[in-house]
């Protein structure tokens, strides 16, 4: 077993070298753009992931605590004129507020009702976004300034999309880091336990009810601190965050690689951005294969494509194998020939 020190300076030196990606690429503008893409995405899915992952449940509001998120940092630093400080606090707020009705709601439902019910959810959200004036109307807000986190005399502002990979990457850090934790911790394993076994969970006292909202609530907080940092990056927010592309992208991260795999949603959501950089279709054409990857993992392997790797190995194990026993069969074929050879001189 490996010691908690070496594991702890393997996971350092993976996140140090992390960082440094961007420049291993080569550091061009589109490189560090898709990065700080994937880093936020990612992180947005992560909150989704809880709930797939964890709960064995579908919410398809994940997208509306996204924008919770990222209409909270638009309104308190446009409006109001408040700090990136203010607004990431505000953002949370929001967010936990909503996860709070809809938890509440949504408690005693389960699979199918629980999935129509997040989704009337969304499309209620929208809505209200796109005929609210406070929120934009249709129009969305715009003039979101430059991200500023300074402290005192500690500079820590971002524009472009280099200065926002810093940001973008601890980000996605402390998400790994609080969903690594939340996995480990007495709320996690409870939250499998009602997923896994309801029944035993009640047997042991556990309120399944009160640990789906916690859960819930957690997802929520997560999702919207991406949509917040997502607001600042593109310094535009609009009814677009609720569009369908958006929770595909997010089903599609954390299905992927596989369930409660903590870097599952990271490896999947990197997979899907790279094409849509690197080897882009056009607007539809990406949607197009979003879709179709979606559709092939669910269809071909729903758990995800590392439940493959021990059919690999079994595959390529079996010509081993095969002559393994051949040689064996030839082997035990020799001894029997010379068994009555024996027996001929000896008489």
């Amino acid at each position: 077993m490996t010691h908690p020190l070496t594991r702890l300076a393997l996971a350092a030196l993976l996140a140090a070298a992390g960082f440094l990606l961007p420049t291993l690429l080569g550091g061009s503008t589109l490189v560090y753009d898709t990065l700080v893409a994937i880093a936020i995405f990612a992180a947005m899915s992560y909150g989704l992931d809880v709930i797939l992952s964890d709960l064995g449940e579908i919410s398809l509001v994940h997208t509306a605590f996204f924008a919770t998120g990222a209409y909270a940092a638009a309104i308190l630093t446009v409006t109001y004129g408040l700090g990136a400080w203010v607004a990431l606090a505000g953002a949370v707020l929001a967010a936990l507020s909503l996860a709070l009705v809809l938890g509440v709601i949504t408690l005693r439902t389960r699979e199918f009702a629980f999935s129509l019910v997040t989704y009337a959810a969304a499309v209620v959200c929208m809505n209200v976004a796109s005929n609210w004036d406070f929120l934009g109307g249709s129009d969305g807000i715009v003039g979101i300034p430059p991200l500023d986190l300074s402290i005192g005399p500690l500079e820590l502002t971002a524009g472009r999309s280099a200065e926002f990979w810093p940001f973008a990457y601890l980000l996605l850090l402390l998400t790994l880091y609080v969903v690594h934790r939340f996995r480990r911790s007495r709320l996690g394993q409870a939250a499998l336990m009602v997923h896994m076994n309801p029944r035993l969970a009640t047997m042991c006292g556990l309120d399944s009810n009160r640990i789906r909202l916690q859960v819930f609530l957690l997802s929520a907080v997560i999702s919207a601190a991406a949509g917040w940092l997502y607001a600042f990056q593109r310094a535009y927010v609009g009814t677009d965050l609720f569009e369908t592309y958006f929770l595909v992208l997010m089903l599609t991260g954390v299905i992927l690689a596989g369930r409660r795999i903590l870097l599952g949603p990271l490896l999947g959501t990197a997979l899907l951005l790279s094409q849509k950089s690197f080897a882009s279709l056009g607007a539809y054409g990406d949607k197009l294969v979003l879709g179709v990857v979606l559709v092939a993992v669910l269809c071909l392997c729903p758990r995800g494509l590392a439940s493959l790797w021990p059919k690999v190995r079994g595959f390529k194990r079996r010509p081993a194998q095969a002559q393994a026993q051949a040689q064996a069969q030839a082997a035990a074929g020799a001894a029997t020939t010379e068994i009555p050879a024996a027996s001929t001189r000896h008489a």
